[in-house]
């Protein structure tokens, strides 16, 4: 299929299919070396990053492609991102010259770029990341932007594949405690992906953090996160700030720091033995304990391992659509 944009799961089509093909990408990484050859991505990163940055770069020398890491703001000028504003502070270049200027010098472009959680309705119109489609000309790689990370939700796929024990598992996304107030970009990308899979999915939070519907439409919201964790086949931990949905003058706030929501063996024990998920990085003892996060029943690890098996299919498949 052709693919110029990434940032839903409707973007790669049939899952069953994308997982095959990152079955084959793993089985042979390098099967596909010729297929970049002289081709060039750009990975633009606004935020901080260690697995999608090294994921990406790694996934791009797998097809052969030449990988160019821009961080804005250190390797660059600053950039204004809004439209309409007077450029009298201390940026010093907008997004719509530096977008075609990097299209020129590369095949494919990923883009990091997060929510700034002030303002509901510019980040979940993700106007970053449609700059980059409407003036960069070439196809558009989310590598996490306000509202989605695909990238993530994808490897999770992956995993959670590798690993179920039966074909419509019970998946379950749990909220969590963190000091910082968090974007809902990994949670909003997970539900989506879990339920378009098929599986059984629960989200659990406390009251106030309902994601938002266009994301967990088919899974079953959950506020009592014991009832929630019973029979789970897999439990995936992740903090969010109030999305905003039923007080949109909340949207961002931290309502809740309940340490009971932590993931402890309390929790665990009345699942089916459940696997242990997060995105990383992760805050020991405030989102998991120790206890859960070094079991064997923990995927931390080959879930971060999978994020170059996503980021290497579905760059495979943008060269292909070139």
């Amino acid at each position: 299929m052709t693919m110029r944009k990434f940032f839903y799961v409707t973007d790669i089509g049939d899952l069953n299919a994308a997982l095959e093909e990152a079955r084959q990408v793993k089985a042979d990484r390098l099967a596909w070396r010729g297929l970049g050859a002289g081709k060039t991505i750009m990975l633009v990163f606004f935020n901080s990053s260690l697995r999608t940055r090294l994921s990406s770069q790694k996934a791009a020398l797998n097809l052969g492609l030449s990988p160019i890491v821009l961080n804005i703001g250190q390797d660059s000028w600053k950039l204004e991102t809004g439209l309409g504003v007077v450029m009298d502070g201390d940026k010093s270049e907008h997004l719509r010259e530096a977008i075609p200027v990097m299209g020129c010098y590369c095949d494919l472009i990923g883009v990091r770029s997060f929510a700034g959680l002030t303002d509901r309705e510019a980040d979940y119109a993700e106007s970053v990341l449609q700059q980059f489609v409407q003036y960069s000309g070439r196809p558009v790689i989310s590598l996490e932007s306000a509202t989605v990370h695909p990238c993530q939700a994808f490897a999770d796929l992956i995993t959670i594949d590798e690993h179920k024990r039966r074909p419509r598992p019970k998946v379950v996304l749990t909220w969590a405690p963190h000091p910082r107030a968090l974007p809902q970009a990994v949670p909003n990308s997970f539900a989506e992906w879990m339920v378009a899979a098929g599986y059984e999915v629960v989200v659990t939070h406390p009251e106030g953090y309902e994601l938002d519907p266009r994301f967990t439409a088919g899974a079953r919201i959950e506020y009592d996160q014991m009832k929630a964790f019973e029979g789970a086949d897999f439990i995936y931990a992740k903090n969010w700030s109030c999305p905003g949905i039923s007080v949109p003058e909340q949207y961002g706030r931290i309502l809740s720091n309940d340490g009971s929501w932590t993931v402890g063996a309390r929790q665990m024990a009345v699942t089916d033995d459940a696997f242990f998920m997060h995105c990383l990085p992760v805050r020991r003892n405030v989102i998991v304990t120790d206890e859960v996060i070094d079991s064997p029943r923990s995927l931390v690890i080959p879930e971060a391992a999978n994020r170059e098996i996503a980021a290497q299919v579905v760059m495979k498949r943008m060269l292909e659509s070139l």
